[in-house]
């Protein structure tokens, strides 16, 4: 991607709309631009739009509002071009084709965003945050999306690298003074910035887990027996009838997979086979793959009917799913079918009196839904997202933070045992470089391509 071109590209979505807007960068986006506009445009004020007309020759295209951004205050930070035109397809591409005709050429997907980030109006991190900002889906990501677009992110660790910069430079000043001995980096005080920055990078590591989440959404399986209303809790949960309701058992047997937002939080639903023992061929590979969800989901609703009094089963169907599941899961059981007259109470509390984790509902009659949604909402930590503290969301940044602790690791190990200054320093260096991972300070080019080719074509 070379900055001595001039790029093109359409900024909105793809198809026919009320208006569409073209957007062009580069050292000769001013010429571009005039050449097919219909006014003079040298002396156009910054940020202040125009209109006129889009011309090839003496036929008008189009009636257009055109704005200029002149560098470098700018997106890009280059001089900048903007035409919001009808969003007419062939409109569209006559104004593209005109304007690579003239010079400019079609741009790649975040061409636009690498630019601003090589031109040093945003770091790495931030402009990553740009194509969360578009992806997001629910309140909570958009938070996180702004708030390190705004640079909460970036400062925190370039925060970080400031503070061991300066202890590496006394560490390698040292190198420089070997054979007098002296030591300019006082090791206690450097061992408790190392300490400080570890537990720091640890706990932006560990938040990543809820990150994660938030940005893709909670993935929820429900699970239970077959007939013991799966189906018609989702639909309940939806709101509509997404999911095939019958008596007869067996009757889901693949996943559905739909989403809700709850205080905008995205959760991902995942209706599952029943479990229970069968020769059916294709239910069992339904029941499989139940499992198989149960063990990637963050949430599992585990329904059973209550008016059976086989609870005996049930809990051990209860224990042998959680061990398949695995033990880090966050788990809300359902008694569904509670409104029935056969439900018996007292057999009930006797197996399940001191399940803090327990709900009665009636999937069926609606009855409960609202506290169960209460409930999902508990399950995640929404504290940290309302509090504005900084929640990793990116799946590069938590690699960078991880080798960065794993480097961190070894410096204090190297104190604790006495190593020399010359080899202290690799493990900084390698700290520092893992930290500038993130915010772009090391970033070799295929790292940036990888990066912005996953972006949007005019952004």
């Amino acid at each position: 991607m070379l900055n001595e071109e001039t790029i093109v590209a359409l900024s909105t979505a793809p198809g026919i709309g009320a208006i569409a807007l073209v957007r062009m960068t580069g050292p000769e986006a001013m010429r571009v631009a005039q050449a097919v506009f219909s006014k003079d445009i040298s002396s156009a004020q910054s940020a202040k739009a125009i209109h006129g007309w889009v011309m090839e020759g003496d036929q008008r295209i189009d009636d257009v509002l055109l704005t200029v951004f002149r560098a470098p205050h700018s997106f890009s930070g280059e001089d900048t071009v903007e035409i919001a035109c009808h969003g007419s397809l062939f409109i569209q591409s006559e104004i593209l084709r005109l304007l690579t005709h003239s010079g400019a050429r079609m741009a790649r997907g975040g061409e636009f965003t690498m630019r601003a980030f090589m031109n040093g109006k945003m770091d790495l991190s931030q402009a990553e945050a740009i194509g969360d900002l578009i992806a997001s889906e629910s309140a909570a990501a958009h938070r996180q999306a702004v708030h390190q677009m705004r640079g909460g992110f970036s400062k925190e660790i370039n925060g970080l690298r400031d503070r061991l910069i300066h202890f590496a430079a006394l560490v390698e000043l040292e190198l420089d003074f070997a054979e007098e001995d002296v030591e300019f980096a006082n090791r206690d005080q450097f061992r408790a910035l190392l300490t400080e920055i570890l537990w720091v990078v640890e706990k932006l590591k560990a938040s990543f887990k809820l990150g994660n989440v938030l940005k893709s959404g909670v993935p929820v399986a429900i699970l239970g027996a077959p007939n013991a209303g799966k189906s018609t809790l989702l639909n309940a949960l939806l709101n509509e009838e997404r999911a095939i309701v019958s008596d007869i058992a067996g009757t889901t047997r693949d996943t559905i997979e739909e989403h809700i937002t709850i205080d905008g939080v995205r959760f991902n639903f995942i209706d599952t086979a029943g479990i229970r023992d069968t020769r059916d061929t294709i239910e069992s590979i339904g029941i499989s793959r139940a499992i198989d969800k149960a063990r990637s989901a963050s949430v599992i609703l585990l329904i059973f009917d209550a008016t059976s009094t086989q609870y005996d089963a049930f809990v051990n169907f209860r224990d042998y799913l959680l061990k398949e599941a695995g033990d880090d899961k966050h788990i809300i059981i359902l008694a569904n079918k509670t409104d029935d007259i056969h439900f018996d109470e007292g057999v009930f509390d006797k197996y399940f009196g001191s399940e803090t984790s327990l709900l009665k509902i009636s999937a069926k009659q609606g009855t409960h839904i609202e506290e169960l949604k209460q409930a999902l909402r508990n399950a995640i930590d929404l504290g940290k997202v309302n509090s504005g503290e900084t929640i990793v969301t990116n799946a590069r940044h938590h690699a960078a933070l991880s080798k960065a602790a794993e480097a961190l690791t070894e410096v204090l190990h190297g104190l604790d045992t006495g190593l020399t200054g010359d080899l202290l320093a690799i493990d900084i260096r390698r700290t520092l470089h893992h930290l500038g991972e993130i915010t772009g300070n090391v970033s070799p080019d295929d790292l940036l391509n990888h990066i912005f080719s996953s972006f949007c074509i005019g952004k």
